[in-house]
């Protein structure tokens, strides 16, 4: 019998029970509620609102101006049209870097203004103590290394990490201390996929990888990547789905011409 089939709502123990069995975890970005409505109707097991709301639906360069209260604008939206997919958001940066009392606050904040099922941090050893203190307030914690957007100015570009021994050391480290701290599930973003089959062997929570191989026990995309509205985004690990850009640019266009021609409305479109 289908996992979906014995659960009502996607929770951490069903995420858990899947790994244990062998069934991939399938996980998309959604900012708003009629997409998320789309996805959750699908059967999307996690919704994840990323902080990458910042880049395809504010327009940055990075996920960093984004706030608290944007991130809980979106994860709300989500919320209300997600009925049986887990809903994860991201804590935004600087809202929980600063002490574990402020990410308590951000994580209880999330919870409470938006009704998400858990939030999403990104960074190993360093936010341990964060982690630990928010997952024993009851809030489940996805934990989020390799690639992590909201480090970009440390690392300088978007490129491959965990490529060299010492790094590939230090996110088996940080994957154990992100488990032994409670995170009930970790992202692994653009690593190497013998690194990530390493830790998705050893590790009992499950990896969602993006751009880290095949051997994670789920995958993870944006959704503008998947159904192809950022036009020109074309990274290796990206399969393209749809066309979307040209498809409802080239709609758009009819509508203009239909519109300036007076062709739109015609005698059936009036009342």
């Amino acid at each position: 019998m289908s996992v979906h089939n014995e659960v009502k709502r996607i929770t951490t123990s069903v995420i858990r029970k899947m790994k244990a069995e062998g069934k991939k975890i399938s996980m998309l970005t959604a900012y708003d509620y009629s997409m998320a409505k789309i996805f959750d109707e699908a059967g999307m097991d996690i919704i994840l609102v990323g902080d990458s709301a910042a880049n395809v639906m504010a327009g940055y360069d990075t996920t960093l101006p984004i706030t608290l209260e944007q991130m809980i604008y979106h994860a709300a939206s989500v919320v209300r049209a997600a009925k049986r997919s887990m809903v994860i958001a991201d804590l935004p940066f600087g809202t929980y870097q600063g002490s574990a009392e402020k990410a308590l606050d951000s994580a209880v904040r999330m919870m409470k203004e938006s009704g998400v099922q858990g939030v999403k941090m990104e960074g190993g050893i360093e936010i341990e103590q964060a982690i630990r203190g928010i997952v024993n307030a009851g809030i489940p914690v996805m934990g989020h290394l390799g690639l992590t957007p909201q480090s970009i100015n440390q690392f300088g570009n978007f490129g491959l990490r965990a490529g060299n021994e010492t790094e590939a050391h230090k996110l088996h480290e940080d994957c154990l201390a992100l488990q032994t701290a409670g995170c009930f599930g970790i992202v692994l973003e653009k690593i190497p996929a013998k690194l990530a089959k390493t830790v998705t062997d050893q590790l009992l929570v499950p990896t969602i990888g993006i751009g880290a191989g095949p051997h994670c026990d789920g995958q993870v995309l944006v959704m503008h990547d998947l159904l192809g509205i950022n036009k020109g985004f074309k990274p290796k690990f990206l399969r393209l789905y749809l066309n979307l850009f040209d498809e409802i640019q080239g709609a758009v266009s009819s509508y203009i011409n239909d519109v300036k021609s007076g062709s739109f409305p015609n005698e059936e479109e009036q009342y």
